[in-house]
């Protein structure tokens, strides 16, 4: 299953400057999402990190692993936030960092489900650029009805 940027406006809350996925390559109901984030100059957030040499901050490459945990927390369950739900992160373990994700690059993510329980979600997550890692994490989301 493909997602375009519309369609993923639908499954996820955020909005620009915080959208943190361009697009979803492949979907997996219950098991696994592919999605990637293109990574401009024209980030905000380039303009104060390390302004002589823009590196993504790593929370934000987190926060990229945990939209695409979101929406295919989303996706299994079948619910949407326009029926007033949310995917919280919750907790991140085992984050790593390999290598910096710089403007041009295009930040593939992937996560698969390690468990759902009860509303709680763990995912191994991985981001890479051209094939070579660049995170890894186990995120933890937990779904959530807002009023």
């Amino acid at each position: 299953m493909v997602m375009d940027i519309n369609e993923i406006r639908e499954y996820l809350p955020h909005r620009y400057p915080f959208l943190l996925i361009d697009r979803v390559k492949e979907l997996k109901v219950g098991e696994s999402i592919i999605a990637y984030k293109n990574v401009s100059i024209n980030e905000p957030f380039f303009n104060g990190h390390f302004p002589h040499h823009p590196i993504m901050p790593g929370v934000l490459i987190i926060e990229a692993m945990a939209q695409a945990c979101g929406i295919l927390g989303f996706k299994t369950v079948n619910k949407l936030p326009a029926d007033g739900y949310v995917y919280y992160l919750v907790g991140s373990d085992n984050a790593r960092f390999k290598r910096p994700v710089m403007p041009g690059d295009q930040l593939l993510l992937e996560a698969r489900v390690v468990r759902g329980k009860r509303g709680i979600w763990k995912f191994a997550c991985r981001a890479t650029v051209e094939g070579e890692l660049a995170c890894e994490a186990d995120i933890i989301c937990a779904e959530r009805k807002v009023a």
